[in-house]
């Protein structure tokens, strides 16, 4: 049997953003994820090495605020799937992080027809 040991942890919020990125791309209708800032009114994909930049963290000492920026499919309810991505970030970034998630705020940058 183990014993607890007392100390504390701290997370990045880079390591948070990398959670939420890569939870965010699990969702139906999620094409990819996009930069903040809009270049000449076009938002273009993120790789998978740069999904953080995809994703703003706040954190107020108790909690975190996760702004996530994307790139929809098109044709796809963009306010049902917002609405399941939010879910889906805050249940994945709560359990595996253990943080609490007072908000999730989802920006569709753009929309891309799948191929």
């Amino acid at each position: 049997m183990s014993k607890a040991v007392g100390g504390t942890i701290q997370i990045s919020n880079d390591v948070l953003a990398d959670i939420a990125g890569f939870a965010a791309l699990e969702c139906y209708g999620i094409v990819g994820m996009a930069s903040p800032t809009l270049r000449a009114g076009v938002a273009q994909i993120l790789s998978l090495d740069r999904l953080r930049k995809g994703v703003k963290i706040k954190s107020d000492g108790e909690g975190v605020t996760v702004d996530l920026y994307v790139i929809a499919e098109y044709g796809t309810n963009l306010a049902e799937v917002s609405h399941n991505m939010s879910d889906r970030v805050r249940y994945v970034v709560a359990t595996n992080a253990e943080v609490r998630v007072d908000e999730v705020n989802v920006h569709v940058q753009g929309i891309k027809v799948r191929k």
